[in-house]
């Protein structure tokens, strides 16, 4: 299992829960066992040669722009689209050709697709990019693989991000967790799971 965003709060809390289990590969642009830029095709395409055949990625990666809506420009609107949008898509359309038969793909999108906040204009747009991608790959991925969003709202573990979300209850890492349990290790495809 990759595991990409591996040195982030919610890859963090995954690698320690699936390693007991499970061969975890962690990836991330820093301080994990492979870097990899999921900006860059080319990086993303090393990443998996490095890592060969495997059965399932995790991406808990996704740089948007965070901020007021008056600073959004096209600029800072493409660190969402380059980021959280084309590079999840990214490790989907290169990693079908090294993914083994009835593997996995589960990608993080959030809340703010369908209920939106201030300041997230970017990443809105970026979720609801992917999640109409994971629908769509799941009619076409071969080999019976499977692909599925997690999606959840601000995490636990996250509180300097707790003002944006006025009135949400936190998800905890433990929602957290078995979102992406049910998406790698479930039978659905295509779905979005909300933790």
């Amino acid at each position: 299992m990759i595991i990409v965003g591996a040195s982030g709060t919610m890859g963090r809390h995954l690698t320690s829960a699936f390693e007991k289990e499970h061969e975890v590969i962690t990836a991330a642009s820093k301080g994990c066992a492979i870097q990899v830029d999921i900006t860059s095709a080319e990086s993303i395409e090393n990443m998996y040669k490095q890592v060969g055949a495997f059965d399932a990625l995790i991406s808990t990666a996704g740089p948007t722009f965070v901020g007021p809506w008056k600073k959004l420009t096209d600029k800072e609107f493409r660190r969402g689209v380059e980021g959280k949008m084309m590079g999840q898509i990214n490790l989907v359309l290169i990693g079908q050709h090294y993914i083994n038969p009835k593997g996995s793909f589960t990608l993080i999108t959030g809340a703010l697709s369908h209920d939106p906040q201030k300041n997230f204009a970017n990443a809105s747009a970026a979720n609801g990019a992917v999640e109409g991608f994971v629908r769509a790959a799941a009619i076409e991925l071969e080999n019976g693989i499977r692909i599925n969003a997690v999606s959840p709202t601000v995490i636990e573990n996250s509180p300097q991000y707790f003002p944006f979300f006025p009135g949400d209850i936190p998800v905890t890492m433990q929602q957290l967790e078995y979102g992406f349990r049910k998406a790698v290790f479930g039978a659905n495809t295509g779905q979005v799971i909300k933790p």
